[in-house]
């Protein structure tokens, strides 16, 4: 469970964060506030994990406001200004949602934040296959693609070493993380982390150049721009 904050000089923004904070089973709003210094107020007598903070506030800027946060909880900006994405980056935002945003897109954010928080506390995201007669842990953060060997999946690691376990490629889009993998082609799915570039219709990913299919063209230009705004 993540406890939050909101803090939004619009109460509509304030209201759409309530209502979609209240659909998520692992959040927990504290309390909203559209006077950034009496959000202050709060967080100093109430840590929480996370905050969700508009940026184009009339008492101050949401960038600036954050310098102020020591020591800082996690960070989630909400904007109509996409301008400002870079400057949230380098502040080790965990997402930037352009407004208006869907549940959807909300939900991807908490997801990435829950990541960051067992990240923090040590812990390793990790899921379980059969290969070699044996159950076999595969963490999510050594995968650099999974590729479709007929009615195996072949699981490849940034180590270099392979992993080929009984399954389909459309199974494993159900056990992968979203926010983290990306299905580019219908022979494969690729970990988000560790694209390197994407052009003319070809990812590099550290040990492959991996072209782009038609069909998941369109999916790839999405997700890889909400990623380029981390």
């Amino acid at each position: 469970m993540l406890s939050c904050i909101a803090i939004d000089d619009e109460p509509l923004a304030l209201r759409v964060i309530a209502a979609f904070a209240q659909q998520h089973a692992h959040l927990s709003l504290q309390a909203s506030f559209v006077n950034p210094l009496e959000a202050k107020a709060f967080l100093d007598k109430n840590p929480v994990d996370l905050l969700f903070l508009d940026i184009d506030m009339l008492e101050i800027n949401g960038l600036e406001f954050a310098k102020t946060l020591l020591p800082a909880p996690m960070l989630i900006f909400t904007t109509a200004h996409k301008e400002f994405a870079l400057e949230g980056f380098e502040l080790d935002s965990v997402d930037y949602l352009l407004k208006p945003f869907d549940y959807e897109r909300f939900e991807r954010a908490i997801d990435k934040a829950q990541l960051r928080q067992r990240a923090q506390q040590g812990y390793r995201p990790y899921m379980l296959v059969y290969a070699e007669y044996q159950r076999t842990k595969v963490y999510f953060d050594e995968i650099e693609c999974l590729e479709s060997m007929q009615d195996y999946v072949k699981i490849h690691l940034l180590q270099g070493k392979t992993i080929l376990t009984l399954a389909t490629l459309k199974s494993m889009v159900d056990r992968l993380p979203a926010s983290q993998f990306l299905r580019i082609h219908r022979s494969y799915i690729v970990s988000v982390n560790h694209i390197l570039s994407f052009s003319q219709k070809k990812i590099e990913l550290p040990h492959f150049l991996l072209n782009v299919g038609d069909n998941y063209y369109k999916d790839v230009l999405r997700t890889l721009a909400d990623s380029s705004t981390q």
